[in-house]
């Protein structure tokens, strides 16, 4: 079975022949967000920093499509969703509420934080988790926030 990466990539190869430009455009500047992000890590390119840039990309994509709402901009909005749909079928499936709660619960903990001001800390006990691939930090973090005074 290919990694998430050699999949991107064959399906790049795929675009091309069908010459589906948006596609095609969409996962090079994937390839290359990710090729970026080894070299600035100075590692290997594995599942996880594919995740990690593809979940990036996802959310400024997102925060995109929202300001072309407001613009009034429904071509942008279009090709925008289209990308993000596109995007998401890279991204491993995220972990489910009670799996997450249970996550919250053990970094607050660990952390020892008391208050919503120490939410940095629980979110760095969350990052360094084996599951941290499959974590929607911004779902986490209003589950932090519901946790602590």
């Amino acid at each position: 079975m290919p990694t998430v990466y050699e999949q991107i990539r064959a399906d790049i190869v795929a675009a091309m022949k069908s010459r589906n430009a948006s596609t095609t455009l969409a996962l090079r500047t994937t390839d290359a967000a990710i090729q970026r992000a080894a070299m600035d890590a100075g590692k290997p390119i594995d599942d996880a920093l594919v995740g990690a840039t593809v979940r990036k990309m996802v959310k400024n994509l997102t925060d995109a499509k929202a300001e072309f709402e407001k613009g009034g901009r429904p071509d942008l909005v279009a090709a925008n969703e289209a990308e993000i749909t596109l995007l998401q079928k890279y991204l491993p499936q995220s972990l489910d509420p009670a799996r997450l709660d249970a996550l919250v619960d053990e970094a607050i903990r660990e952390s020892g934080a008391q208050s919503r001001k120490e939410m940095g800390k629980v979110v760095g006990v969350l990052k360094r988790k084996p599951e941290a691939g499959q974590i929607d930090f911004a779902d986490a973090s209003r589950r932090i926030q519901a946790k602590l005074p």
